[in-house]
């Protein structure tokens, strides 16, 4: 299966291919995606846990003790968290978004559904991104799990990949656009 999807590659494609043929044997797809939706929600919004996941500098011990103390306090167990502490223990923490957004891929596929990278300036409210599902539908044919990351440095709009294909309809790109035209014309 990793092999059909470009972005289930790697070291990354390997846990994420063996996390999800686990949780597909032991029928907890969905409790285990809920879990590292949850991980990963705590790294984004934690510049700590982010340092603790991607510096090579923490010991594997140290890093497992933080990790035993954050899924506790998330209340992350299961499947999910023994497979946050073999990627721990084996030194691979730092590669658990690509492991996540891996495993996101593999949930999507196994249940019909496309899958869309969505970066936006600032967070969508519950209705735009309802709104945003159904013009992708309409688009697939299919229901679109989206993967929402938040950069403001795109100033506003939204950069949506789904598959190979890409819309930027972001105010950097139009404004480089029109740079660039400027430029030719003068």
């Amino acid at each position: 299966m990793a092999a059909e999807d470009p972005s289930v590659s790697g070291v990354s494609g390997r846990y994420a291919t063996a996390l999800f043929e686990l949780a597909r044997d032991e029928k907890s797809v969905d409790a285990v995606k809920a879990d590292l939706d949850k991980f990963h929600q705590l790294l984004t919004e934690s510049d700590d846990l982010r340092r603790l996941v991607r510096s090579p500098v923490f010991s594997a011990d140290t890093q497992a003790k933080a990790l035993a103390a954050v899924l506790e306090k998330a209340e992350i167990s299961g499947i999910a968290a023994n497979f946050l502490k073999v990627l721990t223990a084996n030194r691979r923490l730092f590669a658990v978004a690509d492991v996540i957004r891996a495993f996101s891929a593999l949930v999507a596929k196994f249940r019909g559904e496309a899958s869309a990278d969505v970066t936006v300036a600032e967070a969508l409210s519950d209705k735009n991104l309802d709104a945003l599902k159904d013009a992708l539908k309409a688009v697939t044919g299919k229901d679109v799990a989206l993967n929402v990351k938040v950069d403001p440095s795109i100033i506003g709009g939204l950069v949506v990949k789904l598959g190979s294909r890409m819309v930027d309809s972001s105010l950097r790109t139009k404004l480089n656009s029109i740079k660039h035209a400027m430029k030719e014309a003068g």
